[in-house]
Formats: C-alpha cells, structure tokens, sequence
C-alpha cells in the first residue's frame, strides 16, 4: 500500500479533536476576547499557544508515540536536539508511529514528525521539510490558522448576547474547531514563506540547502503514483511540489552552491553499542630459583 503524503502544518486536526473528554480552560483573559457572533478579534501567540499545546497533549494520547529508547526518537533527538528554541519559541519534537508520510507544527512549539516520513528522507531532507512547518510557528502561521478557527465556530454556534463569554472549551466546540481547523489551509504565499525559512534554516546552521530540493522531488513523484487524486485533494493549499523543487534549486543557483543532492542512508534503528572488551591480566612469569 502507497504511503499517504499529508504534509501540512495543522491538518493535525484530522486525528480525532471531538474524543476529547475534559474541558479545555484557558482563563479569562484567553476566552474573553472570543465572544460568539464576533467576526474580527484578536487571538494572541499566548492563548494559540495555550489551546494549541491541549490539543497536542490529546493527540499525544490518542497515538502511538515512539519511547525515548526508539530508534524514532534517537535519530529525531540527533538531527534536531540542538534546534530547540528559536526567536520567540521554544520547541518540543516527538515521532507518531504511523506509516502516514507527514509532519507538523503548532503555535505552541509542538512539533511531530510521522515514522512514515522518516522512512523515506534522510537527515538533511528532514531538516529541510521540519524546517518548513518550524517557519509556520515562526511566521505565526499557525496562530492565524488557530484564530480563523475559532472564527468559524463562532459563526458556526449564532449570533448570541454580547455579553455571553466563552469559560471554557467544550467537547462540542472543540469539534467545530476541528472541523474548522480541517477545513483551513495556509495560504500559497504562506506556504512559500515557509519554504524560503527552511531553506535560511539550513543555509544559517551549515546544512546542506541541495537536501530542500530534494525533499520536495520525494512528494513530487510519490504524487505521480496511484494515489495522486488523494494527494492533489490533501495538497491543493501548497504549491506544486515540482515548483516547490525548483524554487529551491533556483534559490540554490543564486547563491553559487547548487549540485545535485544524493540522498544519504536512513537509519531509524537503535544504534548498536558495542561491549568493550576486558582487559587480559598480565601473567607473571616466575623465575627459578
């Protein structure tokens, strides 16, 4: 079976918002300012974060995390262990055993990758497409995709008393989000932004920046196989990939570094450490007397 690629900063929503059982209370100051029936409001990095990192904690819960002894994990911590915190966020990476080619990234630093996305890119080209999602957190991306979210179910629930505020998230609104969250996608020039910071991200920290290039040739002939109608559906927010590589290699031309990437091995396995050997006592030899 054909992996599915849905790479894509917060189509997270997809894994089930509506089971979540308890409320959500992110405090007076976060739900005041989301009165039903208001069109326009402002929703700060701080509440998106605040929802955003409960939602992360749901989804956590509800899938298979990779342990921190997982071969997963080991290679995630490795590749990304020192990018950590960036301009005005900090991150948390973990992997979800899925064989789902995808990887997100939420306004609360939350960042999972998907085992099936692993298999398939090496370190470089993973820098290069976590890279991206990390340039939504960055851009605030994800905040304005949480606050279109909340817009929605706002117009979803009816215009209500003025002076009605919400105190809590509910079960019920959560699954309006959700839907609404579904339903959003970052806008072409977004997703271009997104590209272009992974590719300073790379070149910045001594990356190889040909891996972007390559990265997006994967998802562009992985979108030629049987499941491309799925993928073009999934996918119709972004760019082409197709342009999407040849952006990144025009980017690469103009700085004078550009070559034809070769990928590397992958490895998700837990290394091997090897037993040291004991030393052999020294035997002393007698002399007769």
């Amino acid at each position: 079976m054909k992996k599915k690629i849905i790479i894509g900063g917060l189509l997270f929503a997809a894994l089930s918002f509506t089971k979540m059982n308890a409320q959500i209370n992110l405090g007076d100051k976060a739900m005041g300012a989301l009165q039903k029936g208001v069109a326009g409001f402002t929703l700060s990095n701080a509440d998106a974060a605040a929802l955003s990192k409960e939602a992360v904690r749901k989804l956590d819960s509800s899938n298979v995390v990779a342990g921190p002894n997982d071969g997963y994990t080991l290679r995630l911590n490795r590749v990304f262990g020192k990018h950590t915190s960036g301009e005005g966020f900090t991150l948390n990476f973990k992997v979800y055993k899925l064989k789902e080619v995808n990887a997100f990234a939420t306004a609360d630093g939350s960042v999972r990758v998907y085992s099936g996305l692993m298999d398939i890119m090496d370190d470089n080209e993973l820098l290069a497409v976590i890279g991206h999602e990390i340039g939504h957190v960055a851009n605030n991306d994800s905040r304005d995709a949480m606050r279109a979210a909340y817009q929605k179910e706002a117009l979803i629930d009816g215009v209500s008393s003025q002076s009605a505020k919400i105190t809590a998230v509910t079960d019920s609104q959560l699954g309006k989000i959700g839907s609404a969250l579904i339903d959003s996608k970052h806008s072409r020039k977004q997703e271009s932004e997104a590209d272009l910071y992974s590719y300073n991200f790379l070149k910045k920290n001594g990356y190889n920046i040909n891996a972007e290039e390559s990265a997006f040739r994967i998802l562009a002939k992985m979108s030629e196989g049987t499941e491309s109608s799925f993928i073009d559906q999934m996918m119709s927010s972004h760019p082409d990939s197709k342009k999407r590589a040849d952006d990144a290699k025009a980017r690469a031309e103009k700085d004078g570094v550009y070559k034809v990437y070769v990928q590397q091995k992958i490895d998700n396995t837990v290394p091997v450490v090897k037993k040291a050997t004991p030393a052999k006592k020294a035997t002393t030899v007698k002399k007769k007397k």
